[in-house]
């Protein structure tokens, strides 16, 4: 029997059928030895979109005419021959570097150009291009195909290359074929195309050339270099790659989990956290970035967040990432507890725990630290913290249900500064942001009492500071205790009613205020300045000197605090007895030449320190300035320059041999003596005789 039908009489309806038999593949001999001619073609036949799977083949649909069917091999047709793709492969993301923090781009597979394709051989389905196309390792008796000739002959193939090209077919309705079927019949090159975008046809079967496109155009290039630059720590550079990666593919989860990477090296934890997110909502599954994820929630202290993403469903969590989850969890509870009982120590040691076990990024973990430093009369390491607090706080957001210490994030915040403001005396920022803290927590306990605590203070300070200009110091007493009674930690309120107890003679009482004051805010300067006056009123001169020191110390331009010191000093001297004659208050480095002249300076009770020094030394003109800044620093102490140069009868008598030299005299005693001292050595030596 025939291979053309159960009869060999030729008739039009058989010769049709014949024709159509020999245009369909055949399996038996994997050749059509019969072409048709071109003018049986159709050139306006559609063709469906090629889609390209992750195993790196081609599969295209059939194309059909009024006068036959052209059949290329379908991807039902290759099952045999191409490996099938697990799902676990499929959903995997591309070129994950083994231990790294980004993904790489994936070695690419070689997809093929299918022609108009008439021939294949049966075990491994070359595509042949005419003129000079790619080749994959050509079978015997393969036929070439794509340039059919109205004659019915096949043009001689060109030398074949091997490509290493991939292509990426465009979406769309557009008629295109690989072959490039010209009427004339000559040949002609397919058009070039890129792996950065979808090629471009015209509807007439003629493809467009397209224009030549920059490599750095393409996404997957982007990435691979902003990895490069990940490896070597320039995290700026890789970002910047990361973004215009995304900004040509928004919808690939990979970019996204590449740029968290990034942020995260500068540390921009905040961003980074939403990157992970956009990542994971562009893949539900995307196993890494939920891991990925749930360890940037445990630097934000957001250990709740962090268990539902390092647990994720089906998918075992990292061991260290549990454990350090596990630790900073324990630490929290604990330091809840604490702080619910007004155990500061144990609050602040926990917290401290929590920083150190990886939440080192949380805003409210810092602001725990620094209402617990607070709360231990720590005042200035607790405002160095809130700096922290609010650098932090800039870059955070939180999920709508997330409470802290029973209260929202961003509340706990400005409830922690509200405090901290207040007990610097700032009760206008106080008040502010206490005002913030309720209108984000509205239903917080502690944040209403707290704001209407913090109202009724502002009131007893202002009624007090009104009292106290009107002379009304009793009143005014009151009304300071009123607000201490509402805020026990107010430092400026102990202070201002250690005033009042001065102006009613009270100094003890003042003192008490002062130190109270003083044991919550460290080197208060207006505390100091009371303490120090009310102590002169009591006769304890040693401990008003003291005071006016720590002043000086904080202010060294202020003429009135050196002067306060002097006069302290002076008093301590004679109630010890010693001799107090010719000490004068301040000057400047007073030039002595004559002999008789030094000795005469040198007699005083105070210290005299003096330096010996030479014009032409550079080294004196460097220590001799240093030496007119502790003039001003020291009144009480008498500083003098000897010109050895010019005075050589008293650098003789003190035997000088070394310049710069400095001698301390006290009632015309040498009581020491350096040799070209530092700047720190000479002013410790002479704070020390100051006295």
């Amino acid at each position: 029997m025939s291979r053309f039908g159960p009869t060999s009489e030729l008739t039009v309806e058989s010769l049709t059928d014949q024709l159509r038999n020999t245009m369909s593949y055949s399996e038996d001999n994997g050749i059509n030895a019969n072409k048709p001619d071109f003018r049986e073609l159709d050139l306006g036949s559609p063709v469906s979109t090629l889609l390209t799977r992750p195993g790196g083949f081609t599969a295209t649909s059939t194309s059909s005419s009024s006068s036959g069917s052209v059949s290329s091999w379908t991807a039902a047709g290759l099952s045999s021959n191409i490996p099938r793709i697990s799902d676990s492969n499929y959903n995997s993301h591309s070129g994950e570097l083994s231990g790294s923090s980004v993904e790489s781009s994936p070695k690419p597979t070689r997809n093929f150009k299918p022609a108009h394709g008439r021939s294949y051989s049966t075990g491994t389905h070359p595509v042949i291009y005419s003129d000079g196309g790619s080749v994959n390792s050509p079978a015997v008796n393969v036929f070439p195909t794509g340039n059919i000739c109205p004659s019915g002959r096949i043009l001689k193939p060109a030398t074949t290359v091997r490509s290493t090209k991939t292509d990426v077919l465009g979406s769309g309705t557009a008629n295109y074929g690989h072959g490039s079927i010209m009427r004339s019949g000559a040949a002609s090159k397919p058009a070039a195309t890129t792996d950065c975008g979808p090629a471009n046809y015209s509807r007439g079967g003629e493809p467009m050339r397209r224009m030549g496109v920059d490599n750095s155009s393409d996404p997957e290039e982007m990435k691979k270099t902003g990895n490069e630059n990940y490896k070597k720590g320039n995290f700026s550079e890789a970002l910047r790659l990361y973004d215009k990666a995304i900004a040509i593919s928004p919808g690939n989860a990979a970019y996204h989990y590449n740029r968290s990477a990034a942020l995260m090296g500068l540390r921009r934890l905040a961003e980074a956290v939403r990157e992970c997110e956009e990542a994971i909502r562009l893949d539900p599954g995307y196993t890494r970035a939920h891991h990925r994820l749930g360890s940037l929630f445990i630097n934000l202290g957001q250990v709740e967040n962090a268990r539902k993403h390092l647990c994720f469903p089906g998918h075992q969590p990292e061991p260290i990432e549990l454990l350090r989850l596990q630790t900073v969890e324990k630490h929290l509870s604990r330091c809840t507890d604490s702080r619910s009982v007004g155990d500061w120590r144990c609050t602040l040691r926990e917290v401290d725990a929590a920083i150190a076990s990886g939440a080192d990024a949380s805003p409210q973990l810092c602001a725990c630290r620094a209402e617990a430093l607070l709360k231990l009369h720590q005042l200035n390491d607790a405002y160095l913290a809130l700096s922290n607090i609010l650098e932090l706080e800039s870059h955070t957001t939180y999920p709508s249900q997330l409470k802290v210490f029973g209260m929202l994030p961003e509340a706990y915040l400005f409830f922690v500064q509200a405090q901290i403001e207040l007990s610097m005396g700032k009760f206008e920022k106080a008040l502010a942001a206490i005002e913030k803290a309720g209108q984000i927590d509205c239903l917080n306990v502690e944040v209403s009492v707290m704001l209407n605590n913090m109202t009724l203070v502002g009131r007893a300070r202002t009624n007090g500071n009104d009292l106290f200009k009107s002379e009304r110091y009793t009143e005014a007493c009151s009304a300071y205790g009123e607000g201490l009674r509402l805020d026990p930690a107010n430092s400026v309120l102990y202070c201002n009613r250690a005033a009042c107890w001065f102006k009613l003679g009270q100094w003890e009482r003042s003192v008490d205020d002062c130190n109270l004051a003083l044991s919550i805010r460290p080197n208060y300067a207006k505390a100091l300045l009371r303490r120090a006056a009310s102590n002169i009123k009591l006769e304890k001169w040693a401990e008003a000197v003291r005071d006016y020191e720590i002043l000086r110390k904080e202010l060294p331009n202020d003429n009135e605090v050196a002067e306060s010191l002097f006069r302290a000093q002076v008093a301590l001297k004679k109630s010890r007895g010693e001799e107090v004659y010719n000490m004068k208050f301040g000057g400047d480095v007073e030039l002595v030449s004559g002999l008789e002249q030094f000795r005469a300076a040198i007699s005083s009770s105070s210290a005299s320190v003096v330096q010996f020094k030479a014009s032409s030394n550079l080294q004196c003109k460097q220590i001799s300035s240093f030496l007119n800044t502790l003039c001003a620093r020291y009144p009480s102490v008498n500083f003098l320059k000897v010109d050895v140069e010019e005075s050589p009868t008293i650098a003789h008598a003190e035997n000088i041999k070394i310049i710069p030299t400095f001698k301390i005299y006290r009632k015309g005693n040498r009581v020491k003596e350096m040799i070209c001292p530092s700047p720190e050595v000479l002013e410790s030596s002479v704070r020390h005789y100051s006295i």
